[in-house]
């Protein structure tokens, strides 16, 4: 919810992600209160940032990748010091906004909570505040009202205390149009690769290269340590679907939470639409506003056609084919404008001219169904699931500190815990240590917990280890392989192949840059070239950034030019740039606009940047890059 905040200004976006703000924006109040417990991994005006608010803060960032990605995280990127340096800047960040914060004495006021959370729409209910939604996402915080507010209360007072900078930045109308006239300056360019496969017959080994190789890297062909490994998985959503319902208890439900599954008034409508956007020229609008007038004329004449009329002139996309048909609606589903004339339409009826900020349209009220409830059996499957939700969360919240004590107090088995808390045991393949492990054991600590001293030694329960929100995983090994290393016989093959690859790629590149050289003189080489086609710095075309770079770092005074990029494991590629287009940045081009707008926030970036290095001096910060790097959490 807190995000709907970073989301009003277009500039605050762009720097909140430059200084990694969204990693972790929530919970500012409780790393202030708790900022002299434990080992510090940074102090910001001699106040700590401890371990486990870093530890907190990159659980909640891999938690809500999860949730944006569909689950697919990996969670050892979360285990790298760059992540956990990215995430530390962010608290070191918010804890500098947050003692200027107090310093001036930034309050966000009752009314001003009360009508920013009012109008969240994920907070609404046809077009309404829904009390339970907002109860509902506060539980799902685990927090109490109170800390949810003034935790939202402190995001809002560094929105404020942000909001002059991030909004006053200007752009010299000259440095950016040099800046935008290079990022669209355009060179045409052919490109012929030297692939080391074509150099591999020229390589020739010598008779003990393979054996020295093999000696020098034999940590290389060790096959690492593996076990396999049963495990339980104590989870909120497996608690709940062990959860029996009856159909009274549903029943109940439905009727003390009627509000929630009232329906407002719904329409359902057509339109035609012409397109014109509101910072269109004028000129453009005119057209559109023409037009519009013209198709109003003809529709009225035959009310009948207007399906017919929609998909040959209407310029949306999504509902032209459908003869313009938008389907039900209810309040707060459209742009405001048109939700105005289609709630005052009477079934049948065609609008005048509405003007939005997608352009004009005409439209034909289709049909319309007043409030009502919601009957019973349509959303009986849905309060069957909330209620398992609700009781899984329960269960979960009773059972987690017992399944940990279970799993450890009892640790040669894990038996004892799957027959009290009615669990599947499950077994592994195969695992290896230090490659890549399927769910749950891509979760690093668990991980870790199996590879143990005592884990492998005693084949003791690891203890309980949250792989992800409300889910706990204990694991014990079965069998376990020792590390071993491959005899040279196994091998051979493949070290003959990296190797004459490597001789061949060194050769590829130095051919390269010697063809290169040979260009540059003005020298026939027999090269065999791709087709020519342009790119330029904001559009690639698909070449690799190190690639582009020499593409726009050649001198181009004489053409035909050349550069050279020595590609990492795939050989030397030349470049022919046969001609240049100078940039033109248009109002009116939408990648100019775009591009524009990627200049402002890189100005406003830097100007953030300035203002924090200032707070920096008010707020000395030390980094204790020890605690930061080390894994012994």
């Amino acid at each position: 919810m807190l995000d709907i905040i970073r989301n009003n200004k277009k500039i605050t976006q762009v720097f909140l992600a430059l200084i990694t703000l969204p990693f972790a924006f929530w919970g500012v109040e409780s790393y202030v209160r708790n900022a002299d417990v434990g080992a510090g991994v940074a102090t910001v005006g001699g106040k700590k940032i401890t371990r486990q608010e870093l530890d907190s803060a990159l659980r909640e960032q891999q938690d809500r990748m999860r949730a944006q990605l569909g689950g697919k995280v990996d969670p050892a990127l979360f285990e790298t010091p760059q992540m956990r340096r990215a995430v530390l800047d962010s608290l070191v960040t918010q804890r500098l906004l947050a003692e200027q914060v107090q310093k001036a004495r930034l309050v966000i006021g009752n009314e001003q909570l009360v009508e920013f959370i009012g109008r969240v729409p994920s907070l609404q209910e046809n077009g309404k505040f829904s009390k339970e939604r907002y109860e509902a996402l506060v539980a799902a915080q685990g927090l109490s009202k109170e800390m949810f507010e003034a935790r939202l209360r402190q995001d809002m007072a560094m929105q404020q205390m942000m909001m002059p900078v991030t909004e006053a930045g200007i752009t010299g109308q000259a440095s950016a149009g040099r800046w935008l006239a290079t990022q669209l300056e355009q060179r045409e360019i052919a490109e012929a690769r030297l692939l080391p496969e074509a150099y591999a017959g020229q390589v020739k080994l010598a008779t003990d290269a393979v054996q020295k190789y093999y000696e020098a890297n034999r940590k290389q062909f060790e096959l690492p340590e593996q076990v396999r490994a049963e495990f339980l998985v104590l989870s909120r959503d497996t608690l709940a679907a062990e959860t029996a319902v009856g159909d009274a208890e549903i029943k109940s439900y439905y009727q003390s939470h009627a509000e929630r599954y009232k329906e407002g008034e719904t329409r359902r409508a057509s339109h035609i639409l012409i397109r014109a956007a509101k910072d269109a020229p004028e000129a453009e609008v005119k057209a559109a506003k023409a037009k519009v007038d013209e198709l109003l004329t003809q529709v009225k004449k035959v009310p009948g056609d207007f399906a017919k009329f929609a998909k040959q002139n209407s310029q949306d996309p999504g509902s032209a084919e459908k003869g313009g048909d938008l389907d039900w609606f209810g309040r707060g589903g459209m742009v405001k404008e048109f939700e105005e004339v289609a709630f005052a339409l009477k079934e049948g009826q065609i609008s005048d001219v509405v003007r939005s900020d997608f352009g004009f349209h005409i439209i034909r009220l289709t049909g319309v169904r007043p409030e009502r409830v919601k009957p019973f059996e349509d959303v009986k499957a849905e309060i069957l699931a909330e209620i398992k939700r609700e009781a899984g969360a329960k269960k979960y919240a009773e059972a987690a500190e017992a399944f940990g004590n279970v799993v450890y107090e009892q640790a040669d088995s894990l038996k004892p815990a799957a027959e009290k808390w009615k669990l599947e045991p499950r077994q592994t393949q195969w695992l290896a240590k230090g490659g890549k492990l399927p769910p749950p054991f891509d979760n690093p600590k668990l991980a870790a917990a199996l590879f143990s001293d005592d884990g492998l030694k005693n084949k003791r329960n690891t203890e309980a280890v949250e792989v992800a929100p409300s889910t706990l995983v204990s694991a014990r090994v079965l069998e376990h392989k020792p590390a071993a290393l491959q005899p040279l016989e196994v091998v051979k093959g493949d070290i003959e192949k990296r190797l004459i690859r490597d001789a061949a790629l060194n050769l590829a590149m130095k051919d390269g840059e010697d063809k290169l050289a040979r260009l540059a003189k003005g020298d026939a080489v027999d090269l065999k070239w791709s087709p020519a086609h342009s790119v330029s710095r904001s559009d690639a075309q698909g070449l690799p950034p190190d690639a582009l770079r020499a593409v726009f770092k050649a001198d181009v005074a004489k053409l035909p030019a050349h550069a050279g990029f020595a590609s990492p494991g795939n050989g030397y590629a030349l470049y022919r740039i046969s001609s240049v287009k100078a940039g033109e940045a248009g109002k009116d081009d939408p990648r100019s606009r775009a591009l524009a707008q990627q200049y402002a926030g890189f100005v406003a970036g830097e100007e953030f940047s300035a203002w924090m290095a200032t707070f920096k001096e008010k707020y000395p910060v030390e980094i204790n890059k020890t605690v930061l790097e080390s894994k012994d959490r």
